[in-house]
């Protein structure tokens, strides 16, 4: 090798040193930039969420309470096999495997509930359950007399004598629509009478008439 051509290529490493030198210097404080921008998004993001536990924990409504006829949905966590879809029976029991009968009619989800899970205790060590009302049947009234329908219906939310007698076909020819009266049972087992002049209502005087429905109220047509 001639003197010329080992000066040129100790140039040349001298240059490819450098500049390797130069991209590790430069690359340092650009990556911990990045990291520092980064960081912060990365952190709101992971404690943004809340967890799914808590977003879909919803407080049981104890308000209800369960009648023969209707529809409840009971969930045993990890245990297909009992979870179930079941009508209230008109006795007022519902049947399951492992838990036997047990009284449903007169209790409310949240203490149906209670009671399934002491029986199921004896076979699961710490059973979680869940009871839906999935269809409400067990609240009807009656509308009877000069109708063309008369017979028992599903009380349905904010239902009022006039709906009851419209979902009853309306009136027959000789309905005396002045002197219809509801019968009410009062918590104390008395009973109530109220009356309710269909012309009146019609006519737009006193709408206070147009009660809404409970439970068990019987509209009679004479």
């Amino acid at each position: 090798m001639t003197r010329i051509s080992g000066t040129l290529w100790l140039r040349r490493l001298a240059v490819l040193l450098l500049g390797g030198l130069l991209s590790g210097l430069l690359a340092g404080p650009l990556s911990a930039q990045i990291s520092a921008q980064t960081a912060p998004a990365a952190a709101s993001s992971s404690t943004a969420a809340p967890p799914a536990d808590a977003a879909g924990a919803k407080a049981h409504d104890d308000s209800f309470v369960i009648g023969d006829d209707d529809v409840l949905a009971v969930n045993v966590w990890n245990e297909p096999n009992i979870s179930r879809s079941i009508p209230v029976r008109s006795d007022g029991k519902i049947s399951l495997p492992l838990v036997g009968e047990v009284q449903a009619a007169g209790r409310t989800p949240l203490k149906l509930e209670q009671d399934i899970a002491a029986r199921l205790k004896s076979y699961i060590a710490e059973p979680e359950v869940t009871v839906m009302v999935l269809e409400i049947k067990s609240q009807k009234f009656n509308i009877l007399g000069q109708v063309n329908k008369p017979g028992s219906y599903v009380l349905a939310n904010s239902l009022t004598v006039l709906d009851a007698i419209a979902l009853a076909g309306g009136f027959r020819d000789f309905a005396k629509q002045k002197n219809i009266y509801i019968l009410r049972q009062n918590a104390d087992g008395t009973q109530a009478r109220l009356p309710f002049n269909y012309k009146d209502v019609l006519k737009g005087q006193n709408l206070a008439q147009n009660v809404k429905l409970q439970a068990r109220d019987t509209i009679v047509v004479p």
